[in-house]
This record gives structure tokens, C-alpha cells and sequence, in this order.
């Protein structure tokens, strides 16, 4: 039975691994199979208000989704093998893996659910230093490395969300006159 802690540990250790080696060390160069999470995902999530459109898609598909749940299946299956010697090990990385996807898709589909149940993965992608926070499941990992850097909650927050809200109101005015300038025009 101690293999499910174990597990629970182990797969929050590989996400924190992937994320950061894989995910944004190999993602950032644009041929990299691994691109899909820096260069769409991170752009989408950012300019979306930490959510991200793309999750509405099927996952069956050469996009970022799917070779994400791709990756999670393929994980999976390298564990299988050891179900019969170590079946609580196997069923915490199963576990592990479905949760991770499901986390984060809704994460990404529901940003205040992320805000409120995931403040971690919401401080990597809106905080200002998105090479930090890697883990999305729990955030284990991240307090043991020392990459956990807070976001939510604090005063720059409060700043760049006010700052965002200003921006969103002038671009509404700037629409609405430009609406306006082109009835005047029309007339």
C-alpha cells in the first residue's frame, strides 16, 4: 500500500520534469515536438486571461491536446508492466496521470475554478515569470526545487489585473468611437 504515496510523489517529481526540460526547455525551439505548450499554449492562456479555447477540441488530433493526452497514455503504458509486482504504485500513477489531465483542462476551461483550486498553475502562466511553478496537480515539487513563486493574491496582481481592466475599457471606448466615426461617416 505504500505504493500509492510513492507514486503520488514520483508522478508529481516526472511532472515537475517534464514541465520545465521537456515542455519549456525543448518546447521553446519551434521544431520540437514539444513547441505546442510554449508557443500556443502559454500565448493562448496569457492573452485569454489564463484560459485557453483550444481545450474545447478533441483530443484526438495531432494539436497540442492531443499530444498531451497522447504523452499521458504513453506514460501510462510504460507503467503497466509493473501493475502485478506493484499494483498500488501502478494505480497512483494511473491515478496521477488522469487527474493531471483533467486538472488542467478545466483549469484552462474554467479560469476562475484554476484561481480558486489551482493558484499555483494560474502563477505559472499569468505570473510574471512563467519559467516557474511547473507543477499543475499539486504543487509539491515546486516547494522541494524552490521554484514556487506566488502570484495570486498579491499586490502586482492587483496591479496588472487593474491595469488589464483599463486597457480592456479604452479599447471598448476606441471600438465604440470607431463605431460611431464610421455611422457619422456613412450619413
Amino acid at each position: 500500500m505504500i505504493g500509492l504515496p510513492l507514486a503520488l510523489l514520483y508522478s508529481n517529481a516526472w511532472e515537475w520534469v517534464i514541465h520545465k526540460y521537456a515542455l519549456h526547455g525543448l518546447g521553446k525551439s519551434r521544431e520540437s515536438f514539444w513547441s505546442f505548450h510554449w508557443h500556443d499554449h502559454h500565448r493562448h492562456a496569457r492573452r485569454e486571461g489564463m484560459g485557453d479555447h483550444q481545450y474545447g477540441r478533441s483530443v484526438l488530433g495531432w494539436h497540442g491536446q492531443g499530444k498531451e493526452a497522447l504523452g499521458l497514455a504513453l506514460a501510462t503504458l510504460v507503467h503497466l508492466p509493473l501493475a502485478r509486482r506493484y499494483p498500488w504504485f501502478v494505480a497512483g500513477c494511473v491515478f496521477s496521470h488522469l487527474n493531471y489531465y483533467r486538472v488542467h483542462k478545466r483549469s484552462h476551461r474554467d479560469p476562475e475554478w484554476a484561481r480558486e483550486h489551482l493558484p499555483w498553475h494560474y502563477d505559472h502562466h499569468m505570473g510574471p515569470n512563467q519559467h516557474a511553478n511547473w507543477c499543475v496537480s499539486w504543487p509539491w515539487f515546486d516547494h522541494v526545487m524552490g521554484t514556487r513563486e506566488p502570484y495570486l493574491g498579491t499586490e502586482r496582481e492587483a496591479n496588472d489585473r487593474a491595469k488589464a481592466a483599463a486597457k480592456a475599457a479604452a479599447d471598448d471606448r476606441a471600438r465604440r468611437q470607431g463605431t460611431v466615426a464610421a455611422e457619422v461617416d456613412r450619413e
